[in-house]
């Protein structure tokens, strides 16, 4: 049995309309005739075309929730809404069944309103996946679709409706990601973007893009450091902000923490109180009522940020169950994830010596900083007031729009119609320097145990560009060969790091210990270029650049974005 139920709430002049339902395939079938009733509007022929115009935009591609901006100019920064009037937009998809077995995702919305009813045909939280070369998700329609189609699913879905809304075809686009990542999820975030159909400027770091979207219009600030708790990710990055200049100190950061492991812990509580209460959840064999309490555990989150005790309401075999989540009860089983954090962020400041009096400005960004134990917390370690100075949820979005324009301009593509002397004139005035969030090195043996280790040369929070070298020595008489294995990470223990790119070269026979220099330079858009010198000879052995193993290859890029670019996407 079927049900499609509708609550209408008049705000005003604007109606907000709540759609909770299980037939997806039905109200995928109405929203594309909508769509095509308003994409209709652009053209006389009914082909969605937009003339010669184009728009150049910033996403926030988000772990829970994505956002989209544009910036025209300076001071005029708009928050793009989605198809259903909102500034954010679930990043779920949703794969149905179809007849002729080819992918009709839903993303959004609708998406993560029927996780509860068919959660294998869902997925979330893809961000955390991205760059893991052996996830892979298996559709309903027997696809393999890997961690940058999904998320280029959501690009797209967000494209589309960003197109309705302005009335122009989006071509370039600046994409944020967490300031943690690292090479290999960057590059992974870079090609969904194309294979959505993107031209990707730049992928921009998300604190970054807070501490724009904030200082844009301001001459001194001085100190920012920017604490952003989102999704699934957790940054923390100190900056210096003054007229128009934003240089990046240090970054450091968790992309393997966020809401959604605060969701898990009252997800747990959830459980557990239905165990007291007489029911035991079979969690390998009850998916469609776990995925319920996953879906409910986020409302009573958001709940208990405003309220001190929230409730949901089971029904499972025909008995309703209430369960209660306390405040108390939910920061008692989160402590220590906040913990993480406040560890984090005073790491950082050690690192730089600088102690909270040598901040100016703290800002919170990311929907997770609206629980209210994130600002007590902050407040206490810092004895500052934090003010509400951005939106947790719009910000980042917001300073990627602002940071797109500024290349926009200064890659000399006017898209405006007024002169490009004034266009340049109200341009954002910005200059960027940025830092590693992860060290770089080589697969060495240590000299005095013999044991191959993670030898780092250009140490994590190195202003990039970047260019360092160290000498190495052969290890045995006439040696042939040398194995390069390039390393990313900050431990020297090669467990910890990952492996992101090697090439063996031929070398002419010396004697044992003849030394070799090895020069990493990183570029400001993370390419990472090796070079390798003979230092006997004085010789080149070789340069290279980083494959990427983990990454698509090329072909790979070009082959998804054709097969993409003919799915529909609600």
């Amino acid at each position: 049995m079927f049900s499609v139920s509708a609550d209408v709430e008049d705000r005003g002049s604007s109606c907000r309309i709540r759609v909770g339902f299980n037939t997806v395939l039905n109200a995928k079938k109405e929203a594309r005739r909508l769509n095509h009733d308003i994409l209709r509007t652009f053209s006389t022929d009914g082909v969605h075309t937009f003339g010669d115009r184009m728009a150049t935009i910033g996403i926030d591609l988000g772990t829970t929730y994505s956002a989209a901006a544009i910036c025209r100019h300076v001071g005029d920064v708009r928050v793009i809404p989605n198809i259903e009037g909102q500034d954010i937009t679930p990043s779920v998809v949703f794969f149905p069944e179809t007849d002729s077995g080819d992918e009709e995702p839903l993303v959004g919305m609708m998406a993560k309103n029927s996780a509860a009813s068919a959660p294998q045909c869902v997925v979330r939280s893809i961000k955390r996946m991205m760059g893991d070369k052996d996830f892979c998700y298996y559709s309903p329609n027997g696809h393999e679709l890997r961690p940058e189609v999904i998320s280029a699913f959501i690009l797209k879905h967000i494209k589309k409706y960003v197109e309705v809304d302005l009335g122009e075809a989006v071509t370039d686009a600046v994409i944020t990601v967490p300031a943690y990542f690292d090479d290999v999820r960057r590059t992974a975030t870079k090609q969904a973007g194309r294979i959505a159909g993107l031209n990707v400027l730049q992928v921009f770091n998300e604190p970054t893009a807070v501490a724009l979207a904030y200082g844009i219009g301001l001459q001194d600030v001085g100190r920012i450091l920017v604490y952003d708790l989102g999704g699934g990710t957790f940054d923390v990055t100190l900056m210096h902000v003054h007229d128009g200049e934003f240089d990046v100190i240090a970054t450091d950061g968790d992309p393997e923490l966020g809401g959604d492991d605060f969701d898990r812990e009252i997800t747990r509580l959830v459980v557990a109180d239905l165990a007291r209460q007489g029911y035991v959840v079979d969690e390998d064999n009850e998916d469609i009522l776990c995925a319920e309490i996953e879906e409910k555990a986020e409302i009573l989150k958001r709940g208990l940020s405003n309220v001190p005790q929230s409730t949901a309401m089971f029904t499972i075999d025909g008995k309703n169950y209430r369960v209660r989540i306390t405040r108390e009860q939910f920061e008692q089983a989160t402590h220590s994830l906040l913990e993480r954090t406040r560890e984090r962020t005073e790491i950082l400041l050690e690192s730089q010596h600088l102690n909270w009096a040598d901040i100016d400005r703290l800002l919170m960004a990311g929907g997770s900083t609206r629980m209210p134990m994130v600002r007590q917390m902050l407040q206490q370690i810092s004895g500052k007031s934090i003010g509400n100075e951005v939106n947790q949820d719009t910000a980042v979005s917001m300073g990627a729009a602002i940071y797109a324009k500024y290349l926009e301009t200064e890659n000399g593509r006017n898209t405006d119609e007024r002169s490009p002397a004034s266009v340049r004139e109200e341009a954002p005035s910005i200059r960027i320097s940025d830092v590693t969030s992860q060290s770089l090195g080589i697969v060495a043996k240590n000299p005095k145990t013999g044991e191959p280790e993670n030898s780092i040369i250009i140490q994590r929070n190195t202003h990039i560009p970047a260019k360092y070298s160290d000498t190495y020595c052969t290890t045995i008489d006439n040696q042939r060969s040398i194995n390069i294995q390039v390393t990313e990470g900050n431990d020297p223990e090669l467990e910890y790091v990952r492996i992101v790119g090697e090439k063996t070269l031929p070398i002419p026979p010396h004697p044992k210990h003849s030394p070799i220099k090895v020069t990493i330079a990183y570029d400001i858009d993370q390419t990472v270029y090796v070079e390798v010198t003979d230092l006997v000879t004085d010789g080149a052995l070789g340069t290279f650049e980083i494959d990427r193993a983990d990454n698509l290859s090329e072909p790979e890029v070009q082959s998804l974005q054709k097969s993409v670019e003919g799915v529909a996407i609600d």
